[in-house]
């Protein structure tokens, strides 16, 4: 008996998982590494250094947006090969830099292809491939790209001191060649009917909603009165803020509480860990569940480990505790979005939605650093961030379920509509929901 063929969209989410572990590890995870033998060469200040990086995440924030519509109507393979091929381009450019000038303009570049390779795009081919194991591709995508940090810190600092840091780069942009621009070129696809298949690899095509925009501008606008997409908005800006939050200032805080620098590295170093961890129970319990409604309950349980720390988090106890109930929600965040979108509006416009979605999280991750400083600085202590911590995971929560709630409903009415929504008759569809 012939076995049928291996679904295609597997081979994707496979090619991902491999491909966004190297480009995370090489242009995110190892600047930590780089920048201090950098800076002591270069005789540039940290905050220049930062600076620098600071520049790559409002670039990358700001292509999201073009980037999006060219994911929506082209597709990612083109573009992610492109984007691979200018990266390694940009790390070499890196491991040559002499002057600040010379930093910025590598970072500006950095910042543009990560807006071309890292997780959106990635998302964008994976939720065209996949409806009713969607989840279960996100989640392989970024349990996998979860270790990148796991893999290229200890490799880069290794590297460095066997060669040096701009050597090291060298070899990290190699590795990024080697592991990206191939597989990229070579498996991608836009769209399961491109291969003569049905998401999931069924043999017809599951009903999905979807949503269809002719420029961007309509598409704003659509948005703007779009009540799903606006809680959609506040609750993973919301998320994301305390996030960024707690991963720049949970060791000075714990140290303000008078634990010791180990206690303090290695509570902040198993949020990453428990990241992975929170994915995968999070996923799992939302099987034959609302996405949403299973989130919420994370960003809850983030919400309680908020109150855990402003009142116990000077003991041992109280700390871990605060880990394990921040760390649950820590990367949830990430898988729940691109889901949660897909099922609001289909697949057709989910990049040009995701990307401006995204806006409001570069800036969320652009300005609660600062912010929270600023409040530590005004304040004297970090009690103040830590009650505002849990103001903005409750309202993560809160908006979440609510999106949640109106997004199933949508889908129930949806359920017997075409599958070809032009933007006027979802607008009127909208304007009549309660």
């Amino acid at each position: 008996m012939r076995r049928a063929p291996a679904f295609h969209g597997w081979r994707i989410v496979g090619v991902l998982a491999v491909t966004e572990t190297a480009s995370w590890g090489v242009l995110y995870y190892s600047f930590a590494v780089v920048q201090v033998p950098m800076r002591a060469e270069l005789g540039m200040s940290p905050a220049t250094v930062a600076g620098a990086w600071s520049l790559a995440v409002l670039v990358a924030g700001v292509a999201a947006v073009p980037v999006g519509g060219w994911l929506d109507r082209h597709g990612a393979r083109g573009l992610m090969t492109a984007g691979s091929v200018l990266a390694v381009l940009m790390v070499v450019a890196w491991s040559r830099v002499q002057t600040v000038t010379g930093l910025y303009l590598v970072f500006a570049g950095i910042g543009l292809v990560s807006a071309a390779v890292l997780y959106e795009p990635a998302f964008a081919v994976v939720v065209r491939w996949f409806a009713a194991d969607r989840a279960r591709a996100l989640l392989t995508v970024t349990v996998v790209a979860g270790f990148a940090s796991t893999v290229f810190l200890p490799l880069s600092e290794a590297l460095i001191r066997a060669v040096g840091w701009r050597d090291a780069l060298l070899l990290l942009a190699l590795i990024l060649a080697v592991t990206t621009v191939l597989p990229h070129a070579l498996v991608l696809r836009r769209d399961p009917a491109d291969l003569g298949l049905h998401p999931d690899g069924a043999s017809v095509p599951s009903p999905q909603p979807v949503a269809t925009h002719d420029r961007l501008g309509r598409t704003i606008a659509w948005v703007a009165v779009d009540r799903r997409f606006r809680l959609l908005t506040l609750a993973f800006t919301a998320n994301a803020l305390a996030v960024v939050v707690v991963a720049v200032h949970l060791v000075p805080f714990l140290r303000e509480l008078g634990h010791p620098a180990m206690v303090a590295a290695t509570a902040a170093g198993s949020l990453g860990a428990l990241s992975v961890t929170g994915r995968l129970l999070v996923t799992l319990a939302a099987r034959g569940r609302s996405t949403g409604q299973v989130v919420a309950i994370a960003f809850g349980a983030q919400a309680l480990g908020g109150v855990v720390l402003l009142l116990a988090g000077g003991t041992l106890p109280g700390a871990v505790a605060f880990v394990l109930l921040f760390g649950i929600g820590f990367g949830v965040g990430t898988i729940a979005r691109p889901a949660m979108l897909a099922e609001a509006y289909g697949t057709v416009s989910y990049a040009t939605l995701s990307a401006l979605l995204g806006v409001a999280l570069t800036a969320a991750r652009t300005v609660g650093p600062l912010a929270a400083g600023a409040v530590r600085t005004w304040t004297g202590s970090y009690r103040a961030v830590a009650a505002g911590l849990v103001v903005v995971c409750a309202v993560a929560a809160v908006a979440v379920a609510r999106a949640a709630l109106r997004i199933d409903q949508g889908l129930a009415r949806s359920s017997g509509l075409t599958r070809c929504e032009t933007p006027n008759s979802a607008l009127t569809a909208q304007a009549n929901r309660p």
